[in-house]
């Protein structure tokens, strides 16, 4: 069995530009990864079928699952005769804009690359990612990263400042679809991209702190107000900053302070069944 870690992403800033001919949203984002991670087991089967087990009941254990979906792309691509058993150890939380599903995907591939001795380099590996899903191909390198287009065009930045990230996802799912179809761009006020750069690449937290945005809170925020509450909750407990990630429900907090990261985290555990302190991981050296 090959296991690689598969490590969960937040969105710094989220930006939509406008919508494109393709029904595709333009995107212009910062993200980076976390100390929270599934880990995706590898094995090959002789019989050719591709086969999903998962510790989460609710993942998927069909075609519908997107590391099944990059284990199939491998095989057609590369007409590989090999089956696989795939095991996803589930840890970071379904359907909570913290791309999940996308980072077992490409912890597949890349997996599969050694198992199959394709030989691909990341950036080939990135380039089958963008035809499974829009984080995939972020998920492929992981550190932090500048992600425009649909999310495929991947551009490398320092890791931020170090500190904590306190995660808390309430008990409901939010449809990326929904969010996006809802996103009135006459309404939309622009996160600043290019400062949250400038902050990260001058290793000021304070002005990545005054910087963080994501144009899509406003939609899941009406959707669903129990993702405000919790907004506001880290807010009153001391976070330095608090964002929804991705489309949601997930709610981040940015903490550099140790001794108040307890106080956030127990504060929430109080109506939010699902929260994690953890720390970013931001720089690809450290994803092994």
């Amino acid at each position: 069995m090959l296991y690689v870690k598969a490590p969960a992403k937040i969105n710094l800033t989220l930006d939509v530009l406008y919508k494109r001919p393709d029904g595709y949203h333009e995107v212009e984002m910062i993200m980076t990864t976390v100390d929270l991670a599934d880990r995706v087991g590898l094995r090959n089967r002789k019989d050719g079928l591709i086969k999903i087990h998962s510790t989460d009941r609710f993942v998927p254990d069909d075609q519908r699952n997107l590391a099944y979906q990059a284990a199939k792309l491998l095989k057609d691509t590369y007409n590989i005769d090999k089956g696989v058993s795939i095991t996803i150890d589930k840890h970071i939380p379904v359907a909570a804009g913290l791309a999940g599903g996308s980072s077992d995907a490409a912890a597949t591939l890349k997996g599969l690359n050694t198992l199959w001795n394709l030989n691909l380099s990341m950036d080939e590996i990135a380039e089958l990612g963008a035809k499974i899903g829009s984080d995939v191909s972020f998920c492929v390198y992981g550190g932090t990263a500048l992600a425009t287009g649909r999310g495929e065009r991947i551009q490398a930045i320092s890791a931020p400042p170090s500190c904590w990230v306190v995660l808390a996802k309430p008990t409901i799912g939010v449809s990326t679809a929904a969010v996006y179809g809802g996103l009135n761009m006459d309404d939309v006020v622009h996160p600043n991209t290019q400062q949250m750069i400038q902050a990260i690449e001058e290793d000021d937290y304070e002005l990545l702190c005054d910087t963080v945005g994501n144009v899509l809170e406003t939609v899941t925020l009406k959707l669903h107000p129990e993702v405000a509450v919790i907004k506001e909750q880290m807010k009153r407990f001391g976070a330095d900053a608090v964002l929804m990630s991705g489309s949601g429900p997930t709610v981040f907090g940015l903490v550099q302070n140790e001794a108040r990261v307890s106080r956030i985290y127990n504060g929430l555990r109080g109506f939010c069944d699902e929260v994690y302190a953890i720390r970013m991981l931001g720089d690809r050296d450290s994803l092994d």
